[in-house]
């Protein structure tokens, strides 16, 4: 008798993504009980690091640091997350302090059964089955996800990219406009396209400066 072999199902998740609501949640930290929603009407830079007391992880907690008060600014809110316990999280940023003179102004997640990393995909098992991976996640005040870069644990992040992305994003709600490659503050930002052929006609009259009707630019 032939055997039948049944064929493997994968159950699919459905990860966060751009533009939808970021998923809510409530858990223990560094500050104590914290949720998403304590973090409506500003900003967040939420983001995971695979473990405390490791090198690459120090430097990158070092830099977000760093930029803190730049972010503050900003109505932006930084919030880091792994699986280690609160008690490790804390003697790891008073050891940041004392070891860097860096003091860790955000709170830091402890997610030991990874509820909250699984229901963000934190969790890459190509890399590690346990360790949460170098992931981060631009929330709006709306509770939006706005944006989403993963980094594999041997790469630490360019935080100055982070904090461009969001000023780029900030740029766009407040102008309705986009940002072109490599934009700065202060650059030029990119005109939303002529959307029917009688707006390209008059995109050219507009007193943009235009490459062609569907490639303005303009200072903010």
């Amino acid at each position: 008798m032939e055997s039948k072999i049944e064929p493997q199902v994968t159950e699919a998740r459905h990860l966060p993504r751009i533009g939808e609501p970021a998923p809510p949640f409530e858990a223990e930290s560094t500050f104590g009980p914290i949720r998403l929603e304590d973090f409506r009407e500003s900003w967040l830079i939420f983001f995971s690091h695979p473990a405390d007391f490791t090198p690459v992880c120090t430097t990158e907690f070092a830099a977000f640091a760093g930029m803190q008060d730049e972010l503050k600014e900003m109505n932006v809110h930084l919030m880091g997350l792994s699986i280690d316990s609160v008690m490790a999280h804390i003697a790891w940023v008073r050891n940041i302090e004392e070891k860097f003179g860096l003091k860790i102004q955000f709170p830091v997640i402890a997610d030991s059964d990874r509820k909250v990393a699984n229901l963000y995909g934190m969790i890459m098992p190509g890399e590690s089955k346990t360790e949460t991976a170098r992931c981060v996640f631009v929330i709006d005040p709306e509770g939006i996800l706005r944006a989403v870069i993963y980094y594999p644990m041997t790469t630490g992040r360019n935080v100055e990219e982070i904090l461009r992305l969001v000023k780029a994003l900030q740029t766009t709600d407040e102008h309705t406009v986009s940002t072109p490659a490599n934009w700065q503050p202060g650059n030029p930002v990119i005109v939303p396209p002529p959307r029917t052929q009688e707006m390209a006609e008059e995109r050219m009259n507009e007193g943009y400066d235009c490459k062609d009707w569907y490639f303005c630019q303009k200072a903010v």
